[in-house]
């Protein structure tokens, strides 16, 4: 079969909450169930090339923060790179294989394998056989993971950062972030859009479970930068995913550069 060649500005980055798709309360608790709905949702739409990322959730926070992954690496605390990347990789062959049960041509991709930091920014990361991927109706399928840092030796990438550099190199125009909440929520209440001037008055912090990436706050800091750099970003509740793609309302948040309506 021959594919015929999209741009890449078809191109939609989705992002799964790790929250969405494990107890991050446990350890490692993955929802089976979740992902297959997800995986169906997703098989029922491919009209576009699509890049799927995932949050660690329960499976990987807890190894990064009980060995200090983030702080740096010492004698003591190599084994939690091998412990945290196992971890974040078992996620990622259940994501893997729930897309595949559902008929996506998915394959799993390990930042730790193609990426570099510098005290805890990407360097380094490659992106053009990700592109190639989707030009084939591949579904490349990455996560958050330990990667290997100039300065301190070892950081946590988070997904949320991931899709920045992927939005960019992609030229994607089609960027969400599906979650455990609806939106961004002050007061109770769904802001319909956060730009640099709202989000000073917003008040967000990190996640309350285990979670060594900033949670809400991390995530709209990673999207900010994305929209100053032209690219809005939506977040909204995993099951509006269908709405999402279909260009339809989701009821959620949208992230964009100030000024831009």
């Amino acid at each position: 079969m021959v594919y015929e060649k999209r741009s890449m500005t078809d191109t939609v980055i989705l992002k799964l909450g790790g929250s969405v798709i494990t107890d991050k309360s446990g350890e490692c608790s993955i929802d089976h169930a979740r992902l297959h709905e997800i995986a169906d949702e997703l098989a029922a739409r491919r009209a576009s090339a699509l890049v799927l990322v995932h949050g660690a959730g329960s499976c990987g926070h807890p190894e990064a923060r009980r060995y200090r992954i983030n702080d740096g690496l010492t004698k003591e605390n190599v084994p939690g790179v091998y412990y945290t990347h196992a971890a974040a990789s078992r996620l990622n062959d259940a994501v893997v294989a729930a897309l595949r049960d559902a008929g996506v041509e998915a394959v799993g991709i390990h930042p730790l394998d193609l990426a570099l930091a510098e005290d805890g920014r990407l360097v380094s990361f490659e992106t053009r056989h990700i592109a190639e991927m989707t030009e084939h109706g591949i579904v490349p399928v990455l996560h958050g993971d330990v990667v290997m840092d100039r300065l301190k030796g070892s950081c946590i990438v988070s997904g949320d950062q991931l899709v920045t550099r992927l939005a960019i190199a992609l030229s994607s125009r089609r960027v969400g972030l599906a979650t455990d909440v609806p939106g961004v929520l002050q007061n109770g209440s769904v802001v319909p859009r956060v730009d640099r001037t709202v989000f000073e008055t917003l008040t967000v912090g990190g996640s309350s479970k285990t979670d060594v990436t900033g949670g809400m706050k991390g995530k709209l800091m990673e999207l900010l930068a994305l929209a100053d750099a032209g690219i809005e970003s939506h977040i909204f509740h995993v099951s509006k995913i269908g709405q999402f793609l279909d260009g339809t309302g989701h009821g959620g948040t949208i992230v964009a550069r100030r000024g831009v309506s």
